[in-house]
């Protein structure tokens, strides 16, 4: 059974032959390797452009901003994996990569599309950002939502990695309407929300990548690369000294069991007296 479209079997991405490997219309060994560093790379195949010299200081910017996280969920589950199968990196690898959703890092993606959201409707309907703004944050309010990309647990006082990004785009003439759009976002949210709400790294690194001209379709790869740049600090020491099992010990003695006690269920397939 045919499912989905079956026409425009296409790739503009790479093709090879007997004598050469061709990506995006570069010969890779005569004009890529060695001669392209990786975040040109990572442009030239997304986009298939490679990157000017600000959009390649914003990315190598915001890539270094998150590669390390210390032990969120997604490391945990990468590092005990590799407790439990030391030789299957690649499966702890996944398993830490899974594990980014929309809480942990692929929180960038929603913040994004927040703001792409934010500003084409502006242009759209011809009312100022700051009108849609409102208006959208008094609807997440309603719905009892939080709001993309600001507040932050433990930077209330405002996220160091966000500011030195803004700061960065602002220095090199890259603050475009996403970077203005969260400042608005951010500047109006507390007093609607009533707490505050700085931005968040998971805010700026969207807004200044748009800016830069990276696409919102890709946002959510810019968190992966980088985190899959710490997962294999994390298992390589994970390799070296592991804490897998103790973690796992931790989570047993933090954790208290609350269902019936042995015994009490009654026999199986009746029900409890």
């Amino acid at each position: 059974m045919r499912i989905g479209k079956q026409d425009g079997a296409f790739t503009a991405i790479a093709t090879s032959d007997a004598d050469s490997i061709t990506v995006r219309g570069h010969d890779l060994c005569s004009e890529l390797i060695g001669k392209i560093d990786f975040t040109d790379y990572f442009w030239l195949l997304v986009t298939g452009k490679t990157p000017d010299d600000t959009q390649r200081l914003l990315t190598n910017a915001c890539l270094v901003s998150i590669a390390e996280h210390g032990l969120v969920p997604s490391v945990q589950a990468a590092r005990m994996t590799l407790a439990a199968g030391p030789e299957a990196w690649q499966g702890a690898m996944s398993a830490g990569l899974l594990g980014m959703g929309t809480v942990v890092a692929g929180s960038s993606e929603v913040a994004g599309r927040f703001l792409v959201d934010l500003v084409d409707e502006s242009k759209e309907s011809g009312r100022d950002i700051r009108d849609v703004a409102r208006a959208r944050l008094e609807e997440l309010k309603a719905n009892r939502r939080k709001v993309p990309g600001i507040g932050h647990p433990q930077h209330s006082a405002g996220d160091p990695r966000a500011n030195v990004l803004l700061e960065i785009a602002d220095q090199n003439g890259a603050s475009g309407a996403y970077i203005d759009a969260l400042r608005v976002v951010a500047e109006i949210a507390p007093g609607i929300m009533n707490r505050p709400l700085p931005i968040n790294v998971s805010g700026a690194i969207p807004a200044v990548m748009l800016d830069a001209g990276w696409p919102i379709e890709a946002m959510k790869g810019i968190p992966l690369i980088a985190r899959a740049a710490g997962l294999v600090a994390h298992l390589y020491e994970e390799s070296q000294r592991s804490i897998g099992f103790i973690m796992s010990h931790k989570a047993d003695e933090a954790i208290a069991y609350d269902g019936p006690q042995a015994g009490s269920a009654g026999p199986l397939g009746k029900p409890a007296s």
